[in-house]
């Protein structure tokens, strides 16, 4: 995988050469149960014909889509990558009415005798076989390229394995005489419907620019509030386009630093792409965030507010609120330091997860101790205030009169 795909898998090589095998499927089963069909007269077989040609349609969908969704013009400087959901939104309305006929031959059509032969079972045996094989190899490669696409795709296979089977059942029912031909139709309808329904809500959803379902964007917004810099997380949108996702968000950071700003925005957008597939673009809107309230660190020696010397080595840490304005101190809340038993990286330990408390000051005697923690601190624009007071009060109104 190249440089370029390694964060677009669906994109690559082996996803496309994936896409033809599965037009080469459909054309396989076609020929096959076309074949049946005809010899045979069954209007089950036939509707399955109908059925492999309904995928067979989706698979080319899905390959324009590969094709041509990212090029870009002078007309379409987007790209176009809603031409696969304009083609899915026809082909909708095609398998509707070709159900709908189908339905109408096997309610109002006069009975028709079918005529099975022994090869028939065989070539059925056949087309039954292909689908379930084939659906594993793909759904296999699909996981491994993370394409949605092609694990849709083998999904359905994995249908057509049962609808094949119903014709198969349907055509040894006119072998013995048995009137299964027009219920077996009947039931093959209901799964090509189905696809007809997903196809046509799936490619309105894009076309109309509906929003990205709600687990997703929850899922951006953890995202993006687990970066170091993020003390917030504004407005989370995003919208489909074709099997493509495109993100905006507004995070609000703690630095005003403009380098350290554009540094956590790229960040941000490289680690959404690589918790959700398919993501195509992330905008990212960075604002610094208002300096009206500082959440301060202080380690304990005690939770009655002695200081500690040291700062990995603390058995307590008070988180408190200063209003910038007025200086005023809310009620501090004291946790015992969860890594102070640990045996190596105690201080960088402690450093990340003050940052992870969305920590913007930290106060101290005698310094971190150590050169990691002082890095973590300032990558996440953690400042450090040098202190000589002795207690919790001291030292937050100390920090208050410096602001």
């Amino acid at each position: 995988m190249d440089a370029m795909n390694a964060d677009r898998p669906w994109k690559t090589p082996a996803a496309t050469r994936w896409a033809w095998y599965s037009v080469g499927v459909n054309v396989l089963l076609v020929g096959l149960n076309s074949l049946v069909a005809v010899a045979s007269k069954s209007l089950a077989v036939g509707t399955e014909v109908v059925h492999n040609g309904v995928d067979l349609l989706s698979a080319l969908a899905v390959l324009v889509g590969i094709k041509l969704a990212t090029r870009k013009s002078r007309r379409f400087p987007y790209g176009l990558y809603k031409l696969e959901d304009v083609i899915a939104v026809a082909v909708a309305g095609l398998i509707f009415l070709t159900c709908y006929e189908i339905l109408r031959q096997a309610i109002f059509s006069a009975h028709r005798e079918t005529t099975p032969r022994w090869w028939m079972f065989a070539v059925l045996a056949a087309a039954t076989a292909i689908p379930a094989i084939f659906s594993r190899l793909e759904l296999r490669a699909g996981r491994a390229a993370k394409s949605p696409a092609l694990i849709a795709d083998a999904r359905e296979y994995q249908v057509h394995v049962l609808t094949t089977g119903v014709a198969l059942a349907a055509l040894a029912g006119g072998y013995f005489q048995l009137p299964l031909d027009r219920i077996a139709a009947a039931l093959i309808v209901i799964p090509v419907a189905q696809t007809g329904w997903d196809l046509l809500l799936g490619g309105m959803r894009v076309l109309l620019d509906a929003s990205l379902e709600p687990k997703t964007l929850e899922t951006i917004r953890k995202t993006a509030l687990s970066d170091p810099m993020v003390v917030d997380v504004g407005s989370v949108t995003g919208r489909n386009a074709g099997r493509f996702r495109f993100v905006e968000i507004t995070a609000v950071l703690r630095s005003n630093d403009l380098e350290k700003a554009d540094i956590t925005a790229h960040r941000i957008e490289s680690r959404i792409q690589e918790s959700l597939s398919n993501v195509e673009r992330v905008l990212v809107h960075v604002d610094p965030r208002p300096r009206d309230r500082l959440r301060c660190a202080v380690p304990l020696a005690n939770r009655q507010g002695t200081l500690a010397d040291h700062f990995g080595g603390a058995p307590f840490f008070a988180l408190a609120i200063i209003h910038t304005g007025d200086g005023e101190t809310e009620p501090a809340q004291i946790l015992p330091n969860p890594h102070r038993e640990a045996r190596r990286g105690k201080g960088i330990r402690v450093a990340e997860w003050l940052v992870d408390q969305k920590t913007d000051a930290v106060v101290l005697r005698d310094g971190p101790g150590e050169k990691g923690p002082v890095y973590v601190l300032r990558d996440a624009a953690v400042t450090i205030h040098p202190t000589v007071a002795t207690t919790l009060p001291e030292a937050l109104a100390e920090v208050a009169r410096a602001l």
